[in-house]
């Protein structure tokens, strides 16, 4: 990895390549969001079809959590420009409380300036010929939207989720803006699911065939690499989930009234089953639920760990567990095909009608039930454990799940950005 800040001018050899600027506020080392993951596998991959990627990201200060661990899974020669960034609640606040209008659309516009100087530089001076942001962080857009208009290259915008405007009504506003302009201005436009595509196409007709899918995938050497640790003949039944969990779209409390349920049906006990919450968040409101439904020694709500830490926990489980709401029918987790690629099976809590379960039904490999159905949650965990003792777990398809890996991925964004070009293959 080439590492630079916004006052760096170094440039390297043309080539035969094009270069592409990646336009990312989540990159390793940040811990926040599995976001990072799809960013640099195209940057690992898009070289494979001639495309040097140039990654532009904000300073680390900025990050909330970091996993330094992270920055090894950076390629050797892909160079990373770093820009100062502020966190408006924890730079520009006091005691998390900041003034709204330094939060406008998001509390790390700070970025902005920086990011579109350190841009210009190296689209002067590394001759970039195409650009690529990424959002949930609304900065980021912008970013790709002020670059494209002052250089005249062609932009991809890529929505990892749909725009859900959320805030004071000057930063819903400003979301709104930033999203229609986004659509209206782009190139193209990536959206990770086909249902996120299906609703912008209706809100959008005029962009709908600028509209494209390129799903989250898994990074099949990445996950390749994670020991399975021995579970031990006799223990419990291990089930776990890692990521933010809340009230709304991805509430566990149904789940822990199944578990409560089955315990007092004397189906579970501490001895039979384990859960693993992972870095849910919340923890001190789950803690009251656990310990109010009496199954606190069941369920255990962990403290956040490294990426690497977390993909060893996930292949030593029986079982991993997806929270997903009616909210977010037109999203799919990306923990999902990181869950499908370690080939454990997966217990999803979402509704049938949701991409989510759509992709399941493809790939195999999971048990359903409705998120907010403690009755119907408590029978799928019931037939969980019976089919593990009777070694009777539904398989993944591996041909179907060949399909989603990052690097499939990121040959498609090469396709368009060929297209975009005028590259012919």
């Amino acid at each position: 990895m080439l590492v630079s800040d916004e006052h760096d001018d170094a440039a390297g050899p043309k080539g035969g390549d094009r270069r592409v600027l990646l336009i990312a506020f989540h990159f390793p080392p940040d811990a926040s969001s599995t976001g990072r993951l799809r960013t640099l596998a195209f940057a690992r991959h898009l070289r494979a079809r001639r495309w040097k990627p140039w990654v532009l990201a904000p300073a680390p200060r900025v990050y909330e959590r970091l996993d330094t661990q992270g920055l090894e899974d950076i390629p050797a020669d892909v160079h990373v420009q770093r820009s100062q960034a502020l966190d408006a609640r924890r730079h520009l606040g006091w005691r998390g409380r900041y003034l709204s209008a330094t939060a406008i659309p998001d509390r790390w516009i700070s970025w902005y300036p920086s990011a579109v100087r350190a841009g210009l530089r190296l689209i002067r001076r590394q001759r970039i010929d195409a650009l690529w942001s990424t959002y949930p962080i609304a900065t980021t857009h912008l970013v790709g939207a002020s670059l494209a208009r002052l250089s005249g290259l062609p932009w991809i915008a890529d929505f990892r989720d749909p725009v859900v405007p959320a805030g004071t009504s000057a930063q819903k506003r400003a979301m709104r803006a930033m999203e229609r302009w986004t659509i209206k201005r782009a190139d193209r436009i990536v959206f990770t699911t086909p249902g996120a595509r299906s609703r912008y196409a209706e809100r959008f007709p005029d962009a709908a065939n600028r509209m494209h899918v390129i799903a989250n995938g898994f990074e099949g050497e990445t996950v390749a690499t994670v020991p399975s640790p021995s579970r031990g003949a006799g223990g419990p039944v291990k089930l776990v989930h890692s990521g933010l969990l809340y009230r709304e779209g991805r509430n566990p409390v149904p789940f822990f009234e199944a578990i409560a349920r089955l315990r007092e049906a004397s189906v579970i006990t501490p001895d039979t089953l384990e859960v693993v919450l992972r870095a849910s968040g919340h923890e001190a409101a789950y803690a009251e639920e656990l310990a109010r439904l009496g199954i606190d020694d069941i369920v255990t709500l962990a403290p956040p760990v490294g990426y690497r830490e977390a993909l060893a926990e996930q292949a030593g489980a029986h079982g991993l567990l997806l929270f997903q709401g009616g909210e977010f029918n037109a999203q799919i987790p990306a923990k999902v095909f990181e869950y499908l690629r370690i080939g454990r099976p997966v217990i999803a809590l979402t509704p049938p009608d949701s991409d989510t379960a759509e992709l399941l039904r493809t790939t195999g490999g999971a048990l359903r039930a409705p998120i907010d159905d403690a009755e119907e949650i408590a029978a799928v965990l019931r037939d969980f454990m019976i089919r593990l003792d009777g070694d009777d777990m539904p398989e993944i398809d591996a041909k179907a799940l060949s399909g989603y890996t990052r690097k499939a991925g990121a040959m498609k964004l090469a396709g368009l950005l060929d297209e975009l070009t005028g590259i012919e293959r």
